[in-house]
């Protein structure tokens, strides 16, 4: 069964969500919420499937070979909700599936989209190759029309090469043959929604849309693929179905076009966690009285600034009470099982008092950054950028930026994403020449500058800081101690942050230089009723000998960080326990494991930053 739906707004994204709930094709949510094209057609659901022991030969090979099993999309083999279960190294793997165009498709070219599929895909529709993507997490298309027979059936025939010897972004996929501390299940091919879409030959290109609260307004780069000669963009902000405020755009040509909707004064109110305010976005591509494409988006009108020690949200000082979140399932792993299952993720990191997450070592679907900005969450997009460790060394190559790139690029629009990280924990010594990592860390930095003057961006999570001046300063400390943790944080208001050197002092950073500062990973306390570290559990210090115990060690580390005057916010580890580690406040079923009201009241106070303006420590103290 396909699954064809016509998306019309916003709030027919949550429609049609209901009514696919219960149908038997799996995660048939629209998956592109803020670039919404009304015809589309799922293909998630059973493929012909096969595990290709030579690596990957060319499809020609398979005449003979065939498909030996199915397997259900969009859920990687190695998860129990694929069918398959395959959690060995599985080098390549390939899926075979013929689908039938809709015939009132006819006239428009067909695009064949991929949400992510790990990691380097080829894919073929009649025998022809329609392209080939590099990178596991974020999404791409391939124009099929030419491809398509004239009977209309398209025999699409994917290939994903995931080998383990070969140096790529995996985030916490195991590189051994078992799960082991932080590391889990990998996941290797299709693991995000495969679909369709009719489209104009010249149609628009995902806009970047850029609020300016101060001002009012909402900038739209916007940019065409297949440029009609006289082709104009319409564009049309909505607030609950009253248009606000439109404009039209000059001829766009190749280089494309900027342009700017004031909303009235009236009619704004600013994006928060207190009122996740979304404004509607319609876009018309027409020439002359033709509309050649029509897409829904939506956005939040909100700023973000920095100023001294403190980053403000709406002008604001709001502190950002993070939690580390993973994003993995006992029966999809890095696939939320169902819709529901990634707005409960929010609110149950809300319920415990959070006002934001960590995205941690993994791109997140659309569909949770969609929630996200619905609900008022604040998240860090972070790149999922492990996996590339060789002898102790991390060796992170060009492709990291490309595809960090496109990360950047498809998440820039989301309100809800209040800074950008592209690296995490990369443990990299500072040596007198320039290494491969000192190359890709201020290319990924300066590459997310380029892209978004809007956001701070944190050059790498803890560990090798590597560019002079970044916007953010940051340490991870899973020191158990809150008395020793005070003192390891002590140091902030002179100047003198803990930095994370290795323990026999050998720097891996550059020296903080006064900016905005936060212990964006702490806690981590190891805690299970029924499990120790004899049957497999794992987490971070001494487990605490009672659940009273683990209430107080965790009050003291919340109270270090939120009476330090310096600190802009912090992200405790972590929202649920991910397979063996059992740091969670929640299990790896989303079960709470503690008194969330007891967690909320741990952490609820002000924090001491929010009394007032913080400016930078004198670095010199005889200045």
């Amino acid at each position: 069964m396909l699954q064809t739906m016509t998306i019309a707004s916003r709030e027919s994204l949550e429609e049609e969500a209901a009514l696919v709930r219960s149908d038997a094709i799996p995660r048939a949510e629209y998956p592109r919420p803020q670039f919404v094209r009304a015809d589309w057609l799922c293909l998630n659901g059973e493929w012909e499937f096969t595990i290709d022991g030579s690596e990957g030969a060319e499809p020609s090979a398979f005449n003979t070979i065939g498909f030996d099993r199915t397997i259900t999309v969009p859920f990687a083999p190695e998860s129990r909700l694929s069918g398959v279960v395959a959690t060995g190294f599985l080098e390549a793997v390939w899926y075979r599936r013929t689908v039938e165009v809709p015939t009132t498709w006819d006239g428009r070219r067909v695009l064949l989209n991929f949400q992510a599929c790990d990691y380097d895909t080829s894919v073929w529709v009649n025998g022809s190759l329609v392209g080939s993507h590099r990178g596991g997490f974020t999404p791409f298309s391939f124009d099929i029309s030419d491809a398509v027979a004239a009977d209309r059936l398209a025999t699409i025939v994917v290939r994903a090469r995931d080998e383990n010897a070969v140096i790529q972004p995996r985030g916490k996929q195991s590189r051994r043959a078992e799960n082991y501390e932080a590391f889990y299940t990998r996941s290797t091919g299709i693991w995000q929604t495969v679909w369709m879409e009719p489209v104009s030959a010249t149609r628009l290109e995902r806009p970047r849309i850029t609020p300016d609260l101060d001002a009012g307004t909402f900038q739209f780069d916007l940019n065409l693929t297949g440029h009609a000669s006289g082709a104009t963009v319409d564009v049309i902000v909505r607030d609950h179905e009253r248009e606000v405020a439109r404009c039209s755009t000059g001829i766009i040509g190749a280089l494309g076009a900027t342009t700017v909707v004031q909303i009235p004064k009236d009619r704004r109110i600013a994006w928060s966690p207190k009122n996740p305010h979304l404004y509607d976005i319609e876009f018309i591509v027409r020439d002359g009285d033709r509309v050649l494409d029509r897409v829904s988006s939506y956005s939040g009108l909100r700023s973000i600034a920095i100023e001294g020690k403190r980053v403000l949200l709406n002008g604001e000082s709001l502190f950002q009470r993070l939690v580390l979140d993973q994003g993995w399932y006992p029966d999809g792993l890095m696939t939320a099982p169902t819709e529901a299952a990634l707005v409960a993720d929010i609110e149950l990191a809300m319920s415990a008092g959070f006002n934001g997450a960590r995205l941690h070592q993994k791109v997140f679907e659309e569909r949770y950054l969609y929630h996200a900005d619905r609900l008022g969450y604040l998240v860090w997009g972070e790149f999922a950028d492990w996996g590339a460790r060789e002898n102790g060394r991390q060796i992170p190559t060009a492709t990291f930026i490309t595809q960090w790139i496109e990360a950047v690029n498809r998440d820039y629009s989301h309100p809800s994403i209040i800074g950008w990280c592209p690296l995490n924990e990369t443990f990299e010594p500072l040596t007198e020449n320039i290494t491969v990592l000192d190359d890709v860390t201020n290319g990924m930095y300066y590459a997310t500058k380029a892209i978004d003057r809007t956001r701070p961006v944190l050059d790498a999570s803890g560990y090798s800081h590597r560019v002079e001046g970044a916007d953010v300063y940051d340490s991870h400390s899973y020191e158990q101690n809150p008395v020793a943790f005070a003192e390891q944080m002590a140091g902030l208001a002179e100047g003198h942050p803990f930095v994370n050197n290795a323990e026999d002092g050998t720097e891996w950073s550059i020296s903080y230089a006064g900016q905005p500062y936060f212990c964006s990973e702490f806690g981590g306390i190891w805690w299970s009723a029924t499990e120790s570290a004899s049957t497999g559990s794992w987490g971070y210090g001494e487990a605490p000998l009672t659940v009273d115990e683990w209430y107080q060690r965790a009050e003291g580390l919340f109270e270090v960080l939120l009476s330090d005057p310096s600190m802009f916010g912090y992200c405790f580890t972590q929202l649920t326990d991910v397979f063996q580690e059992k740091n969670g406040i929640f299990t790896f079923d989303r079960e709470p494991k503690f008194d969330l009201g007891r967690i909320r009241a741990l952490h609820s106070r002000p924090a001491a930053i929010e009394a007032g303006p913080i400016h930078p420590a004198t670095l010199d103290p005889d200045e």
